[in-house]
């Protein structure tokens, strides 16, 4: 039997109410089939794609690009179409914020061994199916599991 899910429901609705991020979905090709590279959470370890707020001065798909390289040592090509979106609620300090994350891919031409968050962080390659399966967040495994991503990333 499928979940049924609701949306995200907001009591009141000021500016501050719910936030932007910008995620990256970090790919490669490898013997003919699409990757793409999971990280873990600082804090829980849960399995997730690197996400960010925006930052002045860049667009949505080069902070995608950035958080990328930031939490996973990735240096690729981003896109700016966007793949999807999904949401989620982040837990801070002094409560939950709703959160909308715009997904756009970022072609890996290369991969650091080092990077800022390497030890806070892991990180693997997945097939597009065992990521819909891995990723805690709902809406992103959906996204992932969307037949058409595969043709979308080609």
């Amino acid at each position: 039997m499928k979940e049924i899910r609701h949306p995200i429901r907001m009591s009141s609705f000021g500016k501050r109410d719910m936030r932007a991020q910008f995620a990256a979905l970090p790919w490669r090709r490898r013997n003919g089939k699409i990757e793409v590279l999971l990280v873990t959470t600082r804090d829980t370890g849960r399995w997730v794609i690197p996400k960010g707020w925006p930052m002045n001065g860049k667009t949505p798909a080069e902070v995608a690009a950035t958080e990328a390289f930031e939490e996973a040592g990735v240096i690729g090509v981003p896109a700016d179409q966007c793949l999807g979106i999904f949401t989620y609620t982040k837990i801070l300090e002094d409560g939950e914020l709703p959160v909308v994350a715009v997904v756009y891919p970022v072609e890996v031409t290369r991969l650091l061994s080092d990077w800022d968050e390497k030890p806070c962080r892991k990180r693997k390659w997945v097939a597009l199916k065992k990521a819909a399966k891995t990723v805690s967040d709902i809406e992103l495994a959906e996204l992932l599991s969307d037949p058409a991503l595969q043709k979308r990333l080609i």
